[in-house]
């Protein structure tokens, strides 16, 4: 069994998933930090300076000393129970850009890539038989 799993382990095809893994992370970082550091403040500035994480909605108690806070990081590390909806918009923005992003890398690798030609259609039997007919009656006329 343990030879299976080395054998399994040294697949390209493992080697290839687990190296995608790894650039998925990192690049998930990288527009995250696209997401929240470039994108949502020009969307916010557009709508007069919203600020997208700062829109939730409490669902339990605020303790005395951050009662009246908008600080979503706060009150989520207090442990207030939060309805971040405007956290949400911002995690549906960053997906949307990753989405399109991979969008456009499929889209480039396809046109690059040359298509295999598809092999041609294999006649079906009743065309064969006719040719065959065809084929005796005219080796019959010679």
């Amino acid at each position: 069994m343990l030879q299976e799993f080395k054998t399994f382990i040294a697949r390209g095809n493992v080697l290839d998933l687990a190296v995608a893994v790894i650039i998925g992370a990192a690049f998930g970082k990288i527009v995250t930090s696209l997401t929240e550091d470039v994108i949502m403040p020009v969307i916010g500035k557009l709508f007069g300076g919203l600020d997208f994480s700062s829109y939730f909605v409490t669902m339990g108690p605020v303790p005395a000393n951050l009662a009246g806070s908008t600080d979503y990081a706060a009150l989520k590390k207090a442990g207030v129970p939060l309805l971040g909806y405007g956290e949400f918009i911002t995690q549906a923005v960053n997906f949307v850009i990753v989405a399109f992003i991979i969008f456009l890398l499929v889209r480039a690798v396809n046109r690059i890539v040359p298509k295999p030609e598809a092999a041609p259609a294999a006649d079906p039997a009743d065309v064969l038989l006719l040719r065959e007919i065809r084929d005796e009656l005219k080796a019959r006329r010679v």
